[in-house]
């Protein structure tokens, strides 16, 4: 099934001076522990008749003819430049145009070694290839713009990792996203000194990833890769909105882990805040907070701007930052959206949504009561008595272990009972099914990865990961 795919040069076509050619390693076993298939109509593939060695074959041993691509790339990590990066357990297995038109690309993570492997293996650990599953799939179902994983393949192999018990068992993943271009691959060719490669990579991304933006003459281009900036902006802008409304905290946003077309990626040391708390770091390498819940937004506008540095050899400067201004604009418009939507409100006039939204804050950080279990707490006790009688609001008492103390609370409840008084049943109705779509009952925090973890290494049982994922994907 995949080895007959209409496999598309895209990148290829750039030619070597954006990527090596790399062969993958051979494992010693290849058992399929999860297949998406979820994703295989989306490049025209019929799920029941794509079997498990269709994805072993392609992903796991990894056979054809078509050249694996590790990409190059720099990048700035923890705010320090390092220019020896790129590809170091992956590579470009392919790329596919799917059904909707758009192309899309096969990556895969702990696929052997590069050459920019320097002293690591270039293999993935299976709890590392499990984690990522879960992030992406939750992610998505949370309304976040992310890449999710194809397959995940256990290899047999035995790594060792100061982070996890050693020997652990091995994996790989297929990762299937818009692109695998990054910040860092313009970064790099900025540390080189070639504009004219730079000025290359920069119209296919345009071509490839921003077809709003309409070609011109060879003398208007600097319009147009102006408008792809403040596209670019805007897109990153929206997805910094998405994590911080979903609880995210990457954990590690370097610029080499920032996707051209503001796509979520790479799942390292993530995690979904338990509490509302902006210093809350999921990296426990993260030393001073540089990438904290609270700091997201503001490390992605910083990587913009450091952009601005490679794409300012062929777009003015003054130019970029007109449209980086834009960010916060961008930013809190997505933000109040989102946060609207998982209160149960399509719109509101903007000083009832600022208000809202500030004492829900308010309240969460003085309650500290579970992020995630209080707006699927809201979406299951919501009822169209709240409108009548402000009591009602999250009354439930096994909820709260006191709310007499809290202040903000009360403000809260006093607030959204406001809100509801001019409301309709058939508006409630609407309420009740908004909340239920926007606030999922399962929450990925880190004791359930946990719990689905020590099955599967005390007794190789995948039933509650499994039984989780088919949770992450649900529509509620």
């Amino acid at each position: 099934m995949f080895l007959s795919l209409n496999y598309e040069p895209a990148l290829e076509s750039l030619g070597y001076d954006y990527f090596d050619e790399v062969a993958a390693a051979e494992f010693p076993r290849h058992i399929l522990r999860f297949r998406n298939d979820q994703l295989l109509p989306r490049i025209g593939l019929n799920p029941q008749d794509t079997n498990d060695q269709d994805f072993i074959q392609a992903f796991g041993k990894f056979q054809g003819v078509r050249p694996f691509l590790a990409l190059r790339y720099h990048g700035y990590q923890f705010g320090e430049y390092n220019p020896r990066l790129g590809d170091g357990r992956g590579f470009l297995y392919g790329q596919v145009r799917g059904i909707d038109g758009e192309l899309y690309d096969f990556g895969t993570k702990g696929s052997g070694t590069t050459p920019y492997s320097r002293t690591a293996d270039g293999r993935l650990t299976l709890k590392g290839g499990v984690r990522e599953v879960l992030a992406a799939e939750a992610l998505h179902n949370l309304g976040v713009l992310t890449s999710r994983c194809l397959s995940l393949i256990e290899t047999g192999e035995q790594l060792w990792r100061g982070d996890e018990p050693s020997p652990t068992r091995s994996s790989v993943i297929v990762r299937f996203s818009r692109s695998h271009i990054r910040f860092g691959t313009f970064e790099r060719l900025h540390y080189f000194k070639r504009p004219d490669l730079i000025k290359k990579l920069l119209d296919h991304v345009i071509e490839q990833y921003y077809p709003a933006i309409i070609p011109l003459r060879e003398d208007k281009k600097q319009e147009q890769y102006a408008q792809f900036y403040a596209e670019l902006v805007e897109r990153v802008a929206r997805l910094a909105a998405q994590w911080m409304a979903a609880g995210f905290c990457h954990g590690v946003l370097n610029t080499d882990n920032m996707s051209i077309t503001g796509e979520s990626f790479d799942y390292g040391p993530y995690a979904f805040i338990p509490t509302y708390d902006p210093k809350f770091t999921a990296a426990y390498f993260d030393y001073y907070r540089r990438y904290s819940y609270g700091n997201q937004p503001g490390i992605c506008q910083l990587n913009l701007e450091m952009l601005q540095q490679p794409l300012g050899m062929v777009i003015p400067t003054s130019e970029m930052e007109a449209g980086l201004a834009e960010f916060g604009k961008h930013y809190y418009r997505n933000y109040r959206h989102l946060m609207l939507n998982k209160l149960g409100f399509e719109q509101l006039p903007e000083s009832e949504e600022s208000e809202l939204l500030r004492l829900t804050i308010q309240f969460l950080q003085d309650t500290q009561v579970g992020y995630h279990a209080f707006f699927a707490e809201l979406a299951q006790q919501f009822d169209k008595s709240w409108r009548d009688d402000v009591s009602k609001i999250m009354s439930r008492e096994s909820f709260w272990e006191s709310d007499a103390k809290y202040s903000s609370l009360a403000d809260w409840r006093n607030f959204y009972h406001h809100l509801l008084q001019n409301l309709s049943v058939d508006q409630l109705k609407d309420m009740s099914a908004l909340l239920r779509d926007k606030n999922p009952q399962t929450a990925l925090l880190r004791p359930v990865i946990e719990a689905v973890w020590e099955p599967i290494t005390q007794e190789d049982n995948w039933e509650p990961f499994y039984e989780l994922i088919s949770k992450l994907q649900a529509k509620h």
